[in-house]
């Protein structure tokens, strides 16, 4: 599981987390949403360790992310993110980007690692894109494959940030059927978005944050029905 325990983080004077707690069990998808600047992408690079936290704990399987003695990036394999840029090696074919981390970071045989991204590939539906170099995609194809990439590394848990917010509107829905496939299968996901009907009819629990806090957490049927913090309702009557 994924364990946050009044985490605090701060750019400067300016604190975007003031004491998060959220657990988050295995199996569980959890949709992150809330206003611009309410913190939900801090806590994702805070939770894969690419972002350092003022104070609390976060910890994955039982080791604590920010620990002096915790070795990232071995603990990192177990956590894949996907931001809203595909960050695409463009002199790469599509199955060159998936297999380079299983091939330099893994230390897997070409052949092995070929075998994993064509199996990604293929879940995300790319498998007829194998030799296409990424510029040759639409943006939600290049989204899929940053999705495939994370996935050849085998990971227990994937984080999302806004992965569609980059997207055409007709390319969103590709992406998020991915996202579906993956809760499907039992991925365990943390997924920040503003895609309410993804994160409604997706999620096993829906989290809310407004300035820092996480003002309200609930399964979505309650969420979205009967929210209970004022700033909920005044979101939710903003979106819908």
């Amino acid at each position: 599981m994924i364990e946050i325990m009044d985490v605090h983080k701060s750019f400067g004077p300016l604190e975007v987390l003031k004491g998060i707690n959220l657990t988050v069990e295995k199996g569980e998808v959890v949709s992150v949403i809330g206003g611009s600047g309410s913190g939900k992408s801090t806590l994702l690079t805070c939770i894969n360790g690419l972002e350092p936290i003022n104070s609390g704990r976060i910890l994955v399987d039982g080791v604590e992310v920010h620990a002096k003695s915790t070795d990232l990036n071995k603990l990192r394999r177990k956590i894949g993110i996907v931001f809203q840029q595909f960050n695409a090696f463009p002199h790469l074919t599509v199955l060159e980007n998936v297999t380079l981390a299983p091939r330099k970071v893994l230390r897997m045989s070409k052949a092995e690692a070929e075998e994993i991204a064509v199996t990604q590939l293929t879940h995300v539906g790319l498998a007829d894109k194998l030799a296409v170099y990424p510029g040759r995609l639409s943006g939600g194809q290049q989204q899929r494959m940053s999705i495939a990439r994370a996935l050849a590394m085998s990971p227990a848990y994937m984080l999302f940030d806004e992965v569609t917010s980059a997207l055409d509107p007709q390319l969103v829905g590709e992406v998020l059927d991915t996202l579906k496939l993956l809760a499907d299968d039992g991925m365990t996901m943390i997924c920040v978005t503003h895609e309410m009907t993804f994160a409604r009819d997706v999620s096993d629990r829906v989290a809310f944050f407004h300035k820092g806090i996480l003002a309200e957490i609930a399964p979505p049927d309650q969420f979205f029905t009967a929210p209970q913090h004022p700033e909920a309702q005044a979101f939710l009557s903003n979106v819908r």
